[in-house]
């Protein structure tokens, strides 16, 4: 499946490391995707550089960890039980195959690297190219049925990610997808590269990285990560631009829609990657029942933007 619109735009099935893969290309900038591995974005090149970083390779995919840009749904982030109440409806997560965090903690959903999506349609127009999957979500750990659509465009030098999720039952569906990419600047070591954070809310983790139910407003910073970690999250106002920028001219900006009021910035120690990571939903809201639901007969998008330079 091949679709082309000109010099420079192209949407093709490729194979990725002998993985199949779909690649995006519109000008010097590429996004390959694997829907046999969760849908991930597995590279994002712009200008000769790659932008995402994937630690420990595609076998780190199919053993249900993240690295590149990974789908975290139904839920991102962790949560704090394996069983609880939503909507009236009990979730037992017990003997349901997951991740876990250093506490053992439910983390980053379901799908990732192990939900195989079906491409539905690729295309190109102008200078675009775009494609379309969906995965049809229908598991006793999660009753609520429902249809993924993930529609993806590059145009130079923009990525846009649309999640679409759609119910398929007669239960409404909560909403608490995310995305995790794992970003770097190329050429540049990240101590040297400048983080910028909009005007915000950090909400207050306990040890466990579960919300307090404290929050503190901060101003907009554009800093030098230099040795500083970060794994926090944020309330987004109404500026909700993420970025990293480097003194060579390198840079990459996550842009939120309004659907996606909450981000985790998770820049670990001795790593040369940063996560800025766009929430639907914030840490455990699926446990406190703080989220968002869409009815049968409706659907819920939420988009955002990576732009590189």
């Amino acid at each position: 499946m091949v679709s082309r619109e000109g010099a420079g735009v192209v949407a093709t099935q490729v194979k990725f490391r002998g993985e199949p893969a779909v690649t995006l290309t519109s000008g010097s900038m590429n996004a390959t995707f694997a829907p046999g591995l969760g849908m991930t974005g597995v590279s994002l090149r712009f200008r000769g550089g790659e932008y995402l970083v994937l630690p420990g390779g595609l076998d780190h995919l199919r053993a249900g960890l993240t690295g590149g840009l990974p789908l975290l749904a139904p839920w991102a982030n962790r949560l704090s039980t394996r069983t609880f109440r939503v909507a009236g409806v009990g979730v037992d997560l017990r003997r349901t195959a997951l991740s876990i965090d250093d506490n053992g903690l439910p983390i980053h959903g379901l799908l990732v690297g192990r939900s195989v999506w079906k491409i539905d349609q690729l295309s190109t127009r102008s200078r675009s190219a775009s494609l379309r999957a969906s995965f049809e979500v229908a598991t006793a750990g999660f009753p609520f049925p429902h249809r993924i659509d993930v529609d993806v465009t590059v145009r130079e030098p923009d990525l846009v990610v649309a999640t679409t999720v759609t119910p398929t039952g007669r239960r409404r569906v909560p909403i608490a997808f995310g995305w995790h990419p794992y970003l770097r600047l190329p050429e540049t070591p990240r101590s040297r590269w400048n983080l910028r954070l909009p005007p915000r809310s950090h909400v207050a983790l306990d040890g466990r990285g579960l919300p307090t139910g404290d929050a503190i407003h901060e101003p907009g910073e554009a800093e030098r990560i230099g040795r500083r970690r970060f794994d926090d999250l944020y309330a987004l106002g109404r500026t909700r631009r993420l970025g990293l920028s480097a003194e060579n001219g390198r840079s990459v900006e996550l842009r939120c829609d309004d659907r996606y009021p909450f981000a985790q910035v998770w820049v670990p120690p001795g790593r040369q990657y940063a996560a800025l990571e766009p929430m639907t939903a914030r840490t455990n809201a699926l446990v406190e029942e703080s989220v968002p639901f869409v009815k049968p007969g409706e659907s819920f998008t939420a988009s955002f933007t990576l732009t590189l330079t």
